[in-house]
């Protein structure tokens, strides 16, 4: 059973009671991510995720690790493009230490020089480990192509030169912007019910966190811009993705698009792993995936490639998309809607995947989740619907990345 609450302050609550689990995920969600970041902070989101746990009034960063280990709890954080989420898995019997904990953290840190300092220094290692991974990088470079070095195209952890001039001030004009009750959910799943949900918010969070009203979340950039990026390294791979247009989160057409992905490279009986990997033996890895954000989305193909198979596993890709067009078969119909709602229910296995499920959506959409509703729908798809939203996907218009040792002929065909 799902339920949820706004509270007058503006702050959002939905708690998914799951009577069969032994356990609860909760997380505090807020509505800030690299998108709203221009390029003098750009990584702030990402540099406040992390800094949180680094000390509180009560806690040292030590003690506060040690006591959620005392109770066995996991907690964790992420960063994305538009969300920043805060989250702790626990045994019931300890959910209530667990969350008066998590709220310290999200709450009252202190943001102490030294702990500052040392912790910009992890942080650039994770950057420096991001553009170690080739496919990251390739990722990363596809987003800039496709949006541009704005918005959407900024990386969620930022350059390290901006990382080692982030202070005490910087977090605070950030958190005063965008980490108020207005831009917050909390999300519950697990073996809790709605009335012990309200109570742990009102007693550790509801009456602490700001009231401000936060800035107006705005995407900058959205259109395609058809870039294309080459990203030399020394390695023995060649790295290439592509990004089409795609659909916004919680758009209207979304079960077709997931399923019309899930034909395309989602698998290994998708098109793209049957014709560049099986048949023509080019690569190891290759996937598609979709990207949904507020207001747009992309399409994209990744594959890591034998430096020599860069043009030919290029021109097999995009025969492969362009072939797309002309509509699925009824078995492909078939057999991605099967791989759809499979993929749904193992996500109900998983408290932090309905945590994040529910928590997500009611911040974006002012609404809940309907699972029920949302199986039914997949359901009652018809091939003739999954073939109309092929004919209206575009794409003749595409952006690149490529990250390998020596650049390639391969171009923009637009």
């Amino acid at each position: 059973m799902v339920t949820h609450k706004r509270y007058q302050n503006g702050l959002k609550l939905v708690v998914n009671e799951m009577e069969s689990m032994m356990s609860v995920s909760v997380g505090i969600i807020v509505g800030a991510g690299s998108v709203l970041e221009n390029a003098n902070n750009n990584g702030i989101s990402h540099f406040i995720e992390h800094v949180n746990f680094k000390g509180t009034e009560r806690f040292s960063a030590f003690e506060l690790s040690d006591a959620f280990d005392m109770i066995g709890s996991q907690v964790n954080a992420f960063t994305s493009k538009e969300i920043t989420c805060y989250y702790v898995k626990s045994t019931v019997p300890s959910l209530e230490r667990s969350f008066d904990l998590l709220s310290d953290l999200f709450l009252n840190s202190t943001y102490k020089d030294d702990e500052l300092e040392k912790e910009k220094g992890v942080i650039i290692e994770e950057i420096n480990m991001s553009n170690d991974i080739p496919e990251e990088l390739c990722l990363d470079k596809l987003s800039e192509s496709y949006f541009g070095n704005e918005g959407l195209g900024r990386t969620i952890l930022g350059p390290a030169e901006n990382v080692k001039n982030f202070g005490k001030s910087d977090i605070i004009a950030y958190k005063k912007r965008f980490y108020n009750a207005d831009n917050m959910v909390v999300s519950f799943a697990g073996a809790i019910s709605m009335e012990k949900a309200e109570e742990l918010v009102d007693k550790y969070l509801l009456n602490f966190v700001s009231l401000s009203k936060s800035d107006s979340v705005e995407v900058v950039s959205s259109e395609n811009r058809c870039g294309s990026m080459f990203t030399q390294k020394d390695i023995e791979q060649a790295h290439l993705a592509f990004a089409f247009d795609g659909i916004k989160y919680n758009d209207e057409k979304s079960d077709e698009f997931s399923l019309i992905n899930t034909v395309l490279g989602a698998g290994m009986s998708s098109r793209l792993f049957q014709k560049v990997r099986e048949e023509q033996g080019l690569c190891y890895t290759i996937y598609s995936f979709p990207s949904g954000y507020r207001n747009v989305g992309t399409l994209a193909i990744y594959s890591g490639l034998n430096a020599d198979n860069v043009t030919k596993a290029y021109d097999t890709i995009i025969n492969v998309v362009t072939d797309l067009k002309h509509g699925i078969t009824k078995n492909e119909f078939e057999r991605g809607k099967a791989q759809i709602v499979s993929s749904f229910a193992f996500g109900e296995e998983s408290t932090v995947s309905q945590m994040m499920l529910y928590g997500k959506y009611f911040l974006f959409t002012d609404s809940y989740f309907d699972q029920k509703q949302k199986l039914e729908n997949i359901n009652a798809l018809t091939l003739e619907q999954v073939n109309d939203s092929l004919k209206e996907m575009n794409f003749d218009r595409f952006s690149l990345s490529l990250v390998a040792k020596e650049e390639s002929t391969i171009s923009i065909k637009s």
